[in-house]
């Protein structure tokens, strides 16, 4: 009886809110109001002209942000959510302009982001007839493409399905995990009325319309206490446990309260903490028990602890949460992909919402569907009663003298003050200047640089998009990134390649008086690429000039674009970095400006990939 009436309450209040006299463009805003969207990102077109026309009109509670390409719009909707945990919409016209935004919505569903992408189309009535942009029933067919990409697309059919089908994208999109959603609006769809106007001959009473998002979607939360009793008495048991945290953790631990008692619990019980990549610095690198990242390009301590497999000290019990264990999260080297050091001796547990990745790549012993917040809950709720093993004080001793090695590949170039700027040296002060800001991270050499010579500690994010990995990220993400968190430092690392990709997205910072901060590494080449190719197939020095990017000047090419632009040339080194970067973060504070850094960097040094011996090549004239 209590349950149905629940049910009653839950309809008469549905059925009480209700909508009139709207189109399908101005209804989609009103679904937008309810998940706390106020920034659109995009470029309008003749096929979003109703909605277009809906922003306009509703100007003080919307702000459209056009951007220069459909590209950069969708990273900056990727890094607005990033920083804020709020959906990110972006919007595009029909045709070659919603394939532009595909590779950040793309980008957006592999690193757990939630982005909604709404792309116009051309009235229905003229399909097939070879009208300007026309993708669906022509060889351009968006929705089918979208599908292919992300978690869930449709297309608009009628005024009458429109309610269903928003609903259904809004559902996926603000899942947990975090997912990119798309949908496709025909423009005579879009400028239809879904209910007319009531009259006083109409009876009409209007559209029933959800009064707050959890009328039609919820989110998980919890996990199997049983369960998670197992994977906290295994831990506690353990001679050398170890907990693994995920970027799919990020959420949970970025409640303060939280955070401060799984510090505990690791300090109390002794327990090493290191993270993946994607989620360095969730937990602090600077506390005791922490090992920092593994992975790609990772930090020395956590092999230091596992020990090979073979080894008699070889540790014994792995907690990962919110990390499906992909490739990056998993090898420390170029030759080491899924390195089996990570599988423990005993007992290896993973928990994750995504039930479809554990024990994918690793054999597990222990897997939990459950909700990282919940799960961390539940183990701190187990440790307050439980007193830490024999164990805990020789296990805090070890961990103490691992951390005595630097965690650091080139110690001493990051140190030190050479000429020219030796790029650990850069991450230094990056480190020392962003303290409480968002760093964002692009594809190539800058992943290495950045992930092994930082030290992240909250309140400081760090944001990095290794699920996919494309160039240009960074460049539109730190935008989106500053416009979600005004009062915050917000700073991207970026190679010259990439910025080049996106850059134009610095007039889009400098139109709405954005201050994201660029910090280029400029070597006038693709370097992650020439040194690996010179390392796998020799000699090295044949690579040198092949992927040259023409010198461009990159002050004036910012400059042109509205940003307050300086450079540290070949000459200068990391006091000179110092001084400019924190004039440039002092500007960004206090003038609203977008500045770019562009850093002379030492070209030889390159991260320690751990590329493979020269690859073999077949003797094809044998």
């Amino acid at each position: 009886m209590k349950n149905d009436s629940i049910g009653r309450s839950i309809h008469a209040e549905y059925l009480e809110n209700h909508v009139q006299n709207m189109t399908v463009a101005k209804l989609l805003l009103e679904y937008l109001k309810l998940e706390d969207v106020e920034k659109v990102f995009g470029i309008p077109g003749g096929a979003v002209i109703y909605i277009a026309d809906e922003l306009r009109r509703q100007r003080d509670q919307f702000d459209f942000i056009i951007c220069r390409h459909e590209t950069g719009a969708a990273y900056m909707a990727d890094g607005y959510h990033r920083v804020t945990g709020k959906l990110g919409v972006v919007l595009t016209t029909a045709g070659p302009s919603g394939i532009n935004a595909l590779t950040g919505s793309m980008n957006a569903e592999a690193g757990n982001s939630a982005v909604l992408t709404i792309t116009g189309e051309v009235p229905e009535q003229y399909f097939g007839q070879g009208y300007l942009q026309e993708g669906v029933d022509a060889h351009l067919d968006v929705n089918a493409i979208y599908k292919n990409a992300v978690q869930s697309s449709a297309m608009i059919p009628s005024a009458s399905s429109f309610q269903t089908l928003i609903e259904q994208a809004l559902r996926n999109a603000m899942s947990r995990p975090r997912r990119a959603a798309h949908v496709s609006i025909p423009n005579n769809v879009a400028g239809t009325c879904v209910v007319p106007k009531a009259t006083p001959k109409s009876k009409n009473v209007g559209l029933p319309f959800p009064k707050s998002p959890e009328n039609y979607r919820t989110e998980p939360s919890g996990a199997d206490p049983a369960r998670m009793e197992q994977v906290f008495a295994a831990l506690a048991a353990a001679k050398k446990p170890l907990i693994f945290l995920g970027n799919g953790a990020r959420a949970a631990l970025r409640d303060p309260r939280r955070l401060e008692k799984l510090k505990a619990l690791a300090d109390h019980f002794a327990i090493p903490v290191m993270t993946t990549p994607d989620g360095k610095g969730i937990f602090p690198e600077s506390h005791p028990m922490s090992l920092r990242n593994y992975g790609m390009t990772p930090c020395l301590w956590p092999a230091l602890y596992m020990k090979e497999r073979d080894d008699a000290d070889h540790y014994d019990a792995l907690l990962v949460i919110g990390s499906s264990l992909g490739e990056l999260a998993t090898s420390p080297s170029a030759m080491l992909h899924y390195d089996k050091m990570l599988v423990p001796k005993h007992h290896c547990m993973q928990i994750d919402l995504d039930q479809s990745v554990i024990g994918r790549s690793f054999p597990i012993t222990l897997g939990v569907v459950g909700d990282a917040g919940a799960a961390i809950d539940q183990l701190i709720d187990h440790a307050v009663n439980a007193k830490p093993s024999g164990d805990t004080d020789a296990r805090r001793e070890m961990v103490m003298s691992i951390k005595n090695s630097t965690p650091f590949e080139f110690p001493t170039e990051r140190a030190g003050n050479a000429t020219p700027l030796h790029p650990a040296a850069a991450m230094r002060i990056v480190n020392e200047l962003v303290t409480d800001g968002h760093i964002f991270i692009d594809a190539g050499n800058c992943v290495g640089w950045s992930l092994n010579n930082m030290v992240i500690d909250p309140p400081n994010q760090f944001h990095i998009a290794l699920g996919m990995g494309p160039m240009g990220f960074a460049v539109g993400a730190v935008v989106g990134g500053k416009i979600g968190a005004p009062d915050k430092d917000c700073v991207a690392i970026v190679g010259d390649g990439a910025f080049m990709m996106h850059g134009s997205e610095i007039s889009t910072a400098a139109q709405n008086r954005v201050g994201a901060i660029w910090i280029v590494l400029n070597d006038n080449d693709l370097a992650m690429v020439s040194q690996g190719m010179g390392v796998l197939f020799p000699p090295e020095d044949e690579w040198d000039d092949y992927y040259k990017l023409g010198a461009p000047d990159l002050v004036k090419y910012s400059e042109g674009l509205g940003a307050y632009a300086v450079e540290i040339t070949q000459e200068q080194g990391p006091d000179d970095m110092k001084r400019e970067l924190s004039m440039a973060l002092n500007r960004a504070r206090t003038d609203n400006q977008p500045q770019v850094v562009v850093l002379h960097i030492d070209t030889k040094p390159m991260p320690k990939y751990g590329w493979p011996n020269p690859l073999p090549q077949a003797d094809c004239d044998a």
